[in-house]
């Protein structure tokens, strides 16, 4: 059993609830982690045994390019985007943040973090 991560991908989106959220956007921030078993992997030097960071990349990206309103909407759809893709995958740990968010005061980060298969029970 190991680990697969992704920390740091960023994302211009327009995702939020107020109507300059949506008309402005913002620049995000997704941090993944995924527990698997990568032991075919380690043993062959061959992809197939693995998740491919090029194809999360791009499945995460994908998601982060539609909008909604909610980070807690997103991560849930981008978990389930994961589980589709990669069945094998046994634990996700998704955090989400906003940068700047309008929250009428000077914040970093707005963010969530969901875990699957605790969150999704």
């Amino acid at each position: 059993m190991g680990k697969v991560v992704l920390e740091g991908m960023e994302f211009f989106g327009y995702h939020g609830v107020y109507p300059e959220e949506n008309l402005l956007g913002n620049r995000f921030r997704v941090d993944l982690e995924l527990q698997t078993n990568f032991k075919v992997a380690m043993e062959t030097d061959r992809l197939e045994g693995t998740i491919d960071y090029a194809q999360l990349y791009k499945l995460v990206k994908a998601r982060m390019d539609q909008q909604v309103k909610l980070l807690e909407h997103l991560g849930h759809c981008i978990v389930q985007d994961i589980r589709a893709a990669y069945p094998e995958v046994e634990h996700i740990r998704i955090t989400l943040k906003k940068q700047q968010p309008a929250i009428g005061g000077l914040v970093d980060f707005s963010g969530v973090t969901l875990s699957y298969p605790e969150d999704f029970s």
